[in-house]
């Protein structure tokens, strides 16, 4: 996918973002993040494990949303992806949201065992598509935030097994 095909991606993704599903309140308000600031993941599908902002977070009671551009990995076939949580998102608990290309249409969502901070089941190949999203969100108090959840957005591009780049690297 050339540069321009991954900023509109991008876009697509931020756009998007209003129609996750199962979004509530946060229960953990800064989730326990230093100096108020909302919590990042971490993600790694065979590189370094990159640093994935918040799209949407509710911080202190507050629903939030940010113009943060989310990374869109290239990764090979049949590589495991793992999403690390900060404890107070793992104590909350999570779910990540399997999304098309255009991040429309949810195609699926895979639970995440309580407490847990690194989940390391998914592969690059799960999802039929060659290009989709993956959106790990935050479970959380419905009565919080007006109904806004952390949402935390990463986009992937399957290759047919080679990559142009050496190692995944994130956008914007």
């Amino acid at each position: 996918m050339t540069t321009a095909g991954r900023a509109s991606a991008g876009v697509a993704l931020l756009a998007g973002l209003g129609l996750l599903a199962g979004c509530g309140g946060s229960a953990t308000g800064d989730a326990g993040s230093p100096g108020g600031a909302a919590p990042s993941i971490g993600v790694q599908a065979g590189g370094d494990e990159i640093t994935v902002k918040p799209t949407q977070f509710c911080l202190d009671g507050d629903g939030r949303r940010y113009q943060t551009s989310p990374p869109v990995l290239e990764v090979l076939p049949d590589t495991t992806i793992s999403l690390t949580v900060p404890a107070a998102v793992a104590e909350a608990g999570w779910s990540v949201q399997v999304f098309d290309k255009d991040l429309k249409e949810m195609i699926g969502t895979v639970d995440v065992p309580d407490g847990t901070t690194t989940f390391d089941t998914i592969t690059t190949s799960d999802a039929a598509p060659p290009t989709y999203y993956l959106v790990v969100v935050e479970k959380s108090d419905p009565q919080a935030c007006s109904g806004l959840s952390g949402a935390w957005p990463v986009g992937f591009i399957r290759t047919d097994g080679t990559l142009d780049s050496p190692a995944p690297s994130p956008a914007g």
